[in-house]
């Protein structure tokens, strides 16, 4: 079983690859008092994780900043926490397609979505949270490294040396972005 598993995930990140080929997202960012829009990928099966993330929404609102949150939860239905909230789209283990890509509406509209930021907590490298990062027509992405930096679809990554900390790894993401001043937009064709 494990085996066909590996052999539909190599299929959908060929599939993945092929989409990213034909990419040409301009990247652009300037400072985080211009920033109007963030998208946030969540990898939504670590619950213990949404208080955290509720607290930086709401320090983003008094910012005057909008947050929408694409997540993965791997069952089939969602946790009550999770359900009934205006900035949280979930997408469930039966929404995704033989090859583990996401077949939502609401994954579509993220990916399309020109978001000013956006922010991927996927710390586990979820297939279907890293298709969606990757695919993302946002201005800049924001994430974790890896050891293959020249394929990873982050703009600025960061490098957590322990393990990764959902509230140390967004004040990291805030510690850098309000560093980064770039006067007018840096614009980056890739």
């Amino acid at each position: 079983m494990v085996l066909f598993e590996n052999i539909r995930l190599k299929i959908g990140n060929y599939i993945l690859s092929r989409k990213k080929s034909r990419d040409r997202r301009k990247i652009s960012y300037t400072n985080i008092s211009q920033i109007k829009n963030i998208g946030i990928v969540w990898d939504a099966s670590r619950s213990q994780e949404f208080p955290s993330l509720s607290g930086f929404i709401l320090k983003m609102k008094e910012r005057g900043i909008n947050v929408k949150i694409i997540g993965y939860y791997p069952g089939k239905i969602l946790p009550d926490m999770y359900t009934a909230i205006r900035y949280l789209s979930c997408i469930r283990e039966n929404e995704l397609n033989y090859f583990f890509i996401p077949v939502t509406p609401d994954a579509d509209q993220f990916i399309h979505n020109r978001f000013d930021i956006l922010i991927d907590i996927n710390f586990k490298k979820v297939f279907p949270l890293y298709f969606i990062s990757s695919l993302s027509e946002a201005c800049f992405k924001v994430g974790l490294s890896d050891n293959k930096p020249e394929q990873s679809p982050f703009d600025l990554m960061i490098d957590c040396k322990n393990s990764v900390n959902i509230d140390d790894y967004l004040y990291q993401v805030l510690h850098y972005l309000e560093m980064i001043n770039s006067g007018p937009d840096i614009i980056v064709n890739r």
